[in-house]
């Protein structure tokens, strides 16, 4: 009897955080946090944020990689001291990386895929980033 209870409270907590409205982005971002450094994602206005715990070049490095591993096309690329933006094509759909220097160890990246945003999309584009900045070396990413 007390397994079939605690299987239910676990099963319960799971499927809390699995179907609310904030916990399923937690649970993504967790999973990514663990990898590369990435916090918590926030949708806001058809653009998906993240910080990321390293440097600004490092993070821009792990953007350009994965905009060619998605063949991307078109690529306008605009780099300042302080941030930068990756504008490109992607599967016909327009993406928009922003890269924006927060501290020396955190950087802000907004994806932003389509006119209106498609969260799917851009998660995608967070998570292959996130795997890139580990490909990278573990040397380069502040965790």
């Amino acid at each position: 009897m007390k397994k079939n209870r605690l299987r239910l409270y676990i099963l319960s907590l799971f499927a809390l955080f699995l179907f609310s409205g904030c916990g399923s982005e937690f649970i993504i971002g967790g999973i990514v946090a663990g990898g590369a450094g990435a916090g918590t994602y926030f949708y806001i206005n058809g653009e998906l944020k993240a910080d990321y715990n390293a440097p600004l070049d490092h993070v821009w490095s792990a953007c350009e990689k994965t905009v060619a591993d998605m063949k991307g096309t078109d690529v306008i690329r605009t780099k300042e001291i302080a941030k930068g933006a990756i504008e490109t094509k992607i599967n016909d759909e327009k993406v928009k990386i922003d890269i924006v220097y927060k501290t020396k160890d955190v950087t802000t990246v907004s994806v932003r895929v389509g006119i209106i945003g498609n969260k799917l999309a851009s998660q995608l584009i967070h998570d292959k980033i996130a795997g890139n900045m580990v490909k990278d070396g573990p040397n380069k990413v502040n965790e």
